[in-house]
């Protein structure tokens, strides 16, 4: 029933973000762990959190008749999720950079990366998950690709942040852009 209800405010006071390979289901209930064999948790993010931009591109049908649209067409659909990581390692270094492998360096304890000269597509699956209270949310995109990355800045007062935007791709005609999936007894959704 609509109509105020303080019950239905969330906070996502503290949350994580997972990547795995495309198409790697996530729990089936929002309570079920996940597979750290499949799921990589990429650790801490900056305090802005997450950031989730749905846009539509809605062209107008003018006719000759009237001097408003007679309908609209939906041309577009972007699904972007925008955040800062704030750890450097094999993971989150991969994730930001498009891909590929950090191996190991010469010496024990040193690893290396190189960025190719020729971009490769880099597709993950991921995962967004927050807690308040009892009520438990999860957000995940099958299948997605980090499109725009923040310039990193090296100060000596600053973390080191890896700013990304992921935009979801389609899995196909059928198959849903995102999903979430909510464990909240407080909330309706019936």
């Amino acid at each position: 029933m609509a109509g105020n209800n303080g019950q239905e405010i969330r906070v996502a006071g503290t949350g994580r973000i997972l990547i795995a390979a495309p198409g790697t289901p996530a729990p089936a209930d929002a309570t079920v762990a996940w597979d750290p064999a499949k799921w990589t948790d990429l650790g801490y993010t900056t305090t802005d959190g997450i950031k989730f931009n749905k846009k539509d591109k809605i062209d107008p049908v003018d006719t000759w008749q009237s001097v408003s649209p007679a309908r609209f067409i939906y041309s577009d659909r972007d699904l972007t999720v925008k955040f800062q990581m704030l750890q450097m390692n094999k993971a989150t270094l991969a994730f930001f950079m498009g891909g590929g492998a950090v191996t190991a360096g010469a010496s024990a304890g040193e690893f290396k990366y190189d960025l190719a000269n020729t971009p490769v597509s880099d597709e993950k699956a991921l995962g967004i998950e927050f807690t308040d209270g009892a009520a438990k949310y999860r957000f995940v995109v099958p299948r997605g690709q980090v499109t725009e990355t923040e310039e990193i800045s090296l100060t000596r007062a600053g973390a080191v942040k890896l700013g990304v935007t992921f935009t979801a791709l389609a899995v196909d005609d059928a198959a849903p852009l995102a999903s979430f999936r909510i464990k909240d007894l407080a909330t309706s959704y019936t």
